[in-house]
């Protein structure tokens, strides 16, 4: 595949490109009206929710941090998932992959005996991305450790390839290997690189998982609401913007929904859906497209958090209402 993006270099301060689109002081005005009163509804009706961003037509309209900290990293769980989708994109739009089919034994050589199921050889990139290995999985919540990848390679087989929805959370540390095969740095290098850097976003952690601003959170929905462009510039391929946010496979549990390249989609006849990338507990990155909408949540975990799904009701409940509002004023 031909080099259709420019390799990115690292920015100086000065080179960054501005967070958000700016506002006056009216919008900014016609923003607190809308939203006014949801903070108090959030600490009274949602208190496992610990931070909300909305983003409507590239602008920061509201904010809600419980601890008062825009600049905490918060660990996202599995909205990790689509963030490492969008390094492969990225990878993939750069050349280091010649095509998201490509067999995983032939990216990592020494996995190719391991696992005595012919099958597994025929197993490729895109099948990671959409959770259709084929794997056996017996995880319905999509809570199990993700153990060493060349130990998951060696699972047996429940389907051919590309055959079944399977939610694996042991995809994930495969494909990390097979990026850092395809590109020759580590993850974190090649994200510092090639997506914090040009998105000027705040630097990830990556002990225990991604831990990253809910601000950042915003961004990475924000970059495939904008098909794959930031401040001008073709960070991810259009052509893969389309493919993830819309359903590869039927999808099943956790969320019951169809799924695209590690991003969940809502069932819909819109030209463009409604996606989200989620993570355990209740962090979410959800956009409505229709609206221009990009909502990010991070909540607190616990046994009796997951079933109370608070965040998913803040937003599509008070959040996206508000938005509506907005939406109906004209910007002044």
């Amino acid at each position: 595949m031909l080099f259709l993006l420019a390799a990115l270099v690292p920015m100086t301060q000065a080179q960054r490109p501005a967070e958000w689109r700016n506002a006056s002081a009216a919008e900014q005005a016609q923003d607190t009206v809308a939203f006014a009163g949801i903070d108090q509804a959030i600490r009274e009706e949602s208190p496992d929710v610990q931070s909300a961003v909305v983003v409507w037509q590239g602008r920061v309209v509201y904010q809600f941090y419980r601890d008062g900290s825009p600049d905490t990293l918060r660990n996202v769980h599995s909205v990790s998932k689509s963030a490492l989708s969008t390094l492969t994109g990225i990878a993939w739009g750069q050349g280091h992959l010649a095509s998201l089919d490509e067999r995983i034994v032939s990216l990592v050589p020494e996995w190719a005996g391991l696992n005595p199921d012919p099958r597994a050889a025929a197993i490729t990139v895109r099948h990671l991305l959409t959770m259709t290995a084929g794997f056996e999985v017996n995880d319905p919540t999509g809570t199990a450790t993700a153990g060493h990848p060349q130990d998951a390679w060696k699972r047996p087989m429940r389907d051919d390839p590309g055959r079944a929805f399977a939610y694996d959370n042991a995809l994930i540390p495969m494909l990390s290997v097979v990026l850092e095969r395809a590109t020759g740095m580590s993850v974190p290098d090649y994200a510092r690189r090639h997506l914090v850097g040009p998105l000027a976003l705040g630097e990830p952690s990556y002990q225990q998982g991604l831990s990253m601003r809910t601000l950042d959170m915003a961004k990475l929905g924000q970059l495939y609401l904008q098909n794959g462009v930031w401040a001008g510039q073709q960070i991810l391929l259009e052509a893969y913007v389309h493919d993830a946010t819309r359903p590869q496979s039927a999808g099943g549990l956790p969320l019951s929904l169809p799924y695209g390249y590690m991003w969940w989609v809502v069932r819909s006849n819109a030209v463009r859906p409604t996606f989200m990338a989620a993570g355990y507990g209740g962090q979410f990155v959800w956009v409505y497209p229709p609206l221009d909408l990009v909502i990010a949540t991070t909540s607190a975990v616990s046994r009796e958090s997951l079933q109370r799904f608070q965040a998913m009701k803040l937003i599509r409940g008070r959040l996206f209402a508000a938005a509506q509002q907005r939406a109906k004023e004209p910007s002044r």
